[in-house]
């Protein structure tokens, strides 16, 4: 899951503040950094909404 993906998990954030949650001591560390970015486990960054942002809901795959 890349940083879009994660913007829009997160209900539209801005670019900025996508990257200030990304930053928490708390969210989940990638699991790779590629030269477009910086990537992360799905399973982990939907863990991380479960518990510090209840009022997102769940996601599902299309």
């Amino acid at each position: 899951m890349g940083a879009h993906e994660i913007r829009i998990r997160l209900g539209g954030v801005s670019r900025q503040r996508a990257y200030q949650i990304t930053c928490r001591q708390d969210f989940p560390r990638p699991i790779a950094d590629l030269a477009q970015g910086k990537v992360w486990s799905r399973e982990d960054v939907e863990a991380w909404i479960k518990t510090h942002r209840q009022h997102q809901p769940d996601f599902a795959e299309p």
